[in-house]
């Protein structure tokens, strides 16, 4: 993960936890409550790729388990992100930018629904019985309700804060999972390929016709 999306992705993070806790978690709506780090970890996750996805949901989801009033056991939902993000990051479309918000909004409804039951099933392992007395299946649709109403206002602004202010003036490469090898090794064999057409084949034929 480049130095450059490091400050970025620690500000929307600081800004999704802020808003989670002060302002959907006092809402006391019913079932779920909306996952604004959610959405922060996939927007991202679109931009930075699967590894920038892995660590951006680790750092959120522990720093949620670690924020008051927090009443799980510290990793669980770190865990969740974490695994949210590496998934994301892998339907990352070409240069983190998306061409359409359906592919957005059906990478959001997954995410909401398997970070749902992900949590749960974790909870179940610790001893944390809270969703069997709220009911899971209600947690899964309110979960997936509220995530999408939120995910055409959070996440292209979160995609597009990830771009424009991720970039690292020092990296030659656009893609950081690939790197500047990849780069070179697409420059060359374009290069190579180029240099053993038909053409250049056809040039060399001419040229040993012209030798004495």
């Amino acid at each position: 993960m480049r130095l450059a999306r490091i400050p970025v992705s620690a500000v929307l993070i600081l800004l999704g936890l802020l808003l989670q806790v002060s302002v959907f978690g006092r809402l006391q709506l019913p079932g779920a409550t909306p996952d604004i780090l959610l959405l922060v970890v996939v927007g991202l996750a679109l931009v930075y790729g699967p590894t920038g996805g892995c660590l951006v949901g680790f750092a959120a989801g522990l720093l949620a388990d670690l924020a008051p009033p927090s009443d799980h056991a510290i990793g669980r939902y770190a865990l969740v992100l974490c695994l949210m993000g590496y998934a994301a990051g892998l339907l990352r479309p070409e240069h983190g930018r998306q061409r359409s918000v359906s592919s957005a909004l059906l990478v959001v409804a997954v995410a909401a629904v398997a970070s749902t039951l992900l949590y749960a099933m974790v909870g179940a392992l610790v001893g944390d019985t809270a969703a069997r007395h709220v009911g899971l299946g209600q947690l899964v649709v309110t979960a997936l309700l509220y995530d999408l109403l939120l995910a055409p206002f959070v996440v292209p602004a979160v995609m597009l804060a990830g771009r424009r202010f991720g970039k690292d003036p020092l990296s030659v490469a656009d893609d950081d999972e690939g790197g500047p090898g990849l780069g070179s090794l697409a420059r060359y064999r374009t290069t190579r390929e180029a240099a053993t057409g038909p053409g250049y084949r056809k040039k060399r034929l001419l040229g040993a016709g012209k030798r004495p």
